[in-house]
């Protein structure tokens, strides 16, 4: 009896699966490509309305985070600064500077600039997807620092995203807290060595009645204080 079906027929489930392989893997990649936020991209610096640089105001000016982020410690979100936060030093301070002039057209009457009253629209750089939830004072009222997410943002002309935010490096901090957590007088001290904080001849008592001898020691004697237990749930940031 003849073959019904033709000869080429042989070989066509193979040439469906490669098809669907490849159409898969081309969604994929595009997907990867177009869809990820560039919010999620370590090295992310997008150009701001004002060139501010944390470099002069915190490490040089020494500027507490919570002057300009001022939600940080008490909202699940933290804020950026309003017009009239900045505009409470340079309304004496660089006067002239061109690089204000955004800022004195929003604030200063006597110009009449159309601008005047609006907020400065600053580009947000630290996001996480929507369908994420994360508490800002949370975790800065349990030890863990400003630098821990954000970098050494006191040594950045221009801030850029430092590290990913990524699940999986939420993870790593949530799998093991003891390493990032430091005492709360030390939160916003971007300068903070763990080291000399527990050789500081004024902690010297303290960490001798703890029985603390190492960074270790430290972050653990924190954990066991604060009764932290971090979460590895999905439902912990999927609410």
């Amino acid at each position: 009896m003849a073959n019904f079906f033709p000869r080429w027929t042989n070989f066509l489930p193979l040439k469906i699966a490669v098809c669907a392989g490849a159409v898969a893997g081309g969604v994929v990649l595009a997907f990867t490509y177009y869809a990820t936020p560039k919010t999620l991209v370590e090295g992310y610096q997008p150009s701001q309305p004002i060139p501010f640089s944390h470099k002069i105001h915190v490490d040089q000016l020494g500027l507490d985070c919570r002057y300009c982020h001022s939600f940080v410690d008490v909202s699940g979100t933290s804020n950026v600064p309003s017009n009239n936060t900045c505009w409470n030093c340079h309304q004496h301070v660089q006067k002239e500077s061109p690089k204000l002039q955004p800022l004195r057209d929003r604030m200063d009457p006597t110009l009449k600039h159309p601008d005047f009253g609006k907020p400065i629209e600053w580009v947000r750089i630290h996001k996480t997807p929507d369908y994420v939830y994360f508490n800002h004072s949370a975790h800065v009222n349990r030890g863990i620092s400003c630098q821990s997410c954000h970098g050494q943002v006191d040594q950045m002309e221009v801030v850029y995203q430092e590290n990913s935010l990524s699940m999986g490096w939420c993870l790593e901090c949530h799998r093991a807290p003891e390493k990032h957590l430091r005492p709360l007088e030390e939160v916003y001290n971007l300068k903070y060595d763990p080291a000399k904080y527990i050789a500081a001849p004024e902690n010297a008592e303290l960490m001798s009645k703890l029985g603390v001898k190492t960074t270790e020691d430290l972050g653990l004697k924190l954990k066991e204080h604060w009764q932290i237990q971090a979460k590895e749930s999905c439902a912990t940031c999927h609410h």
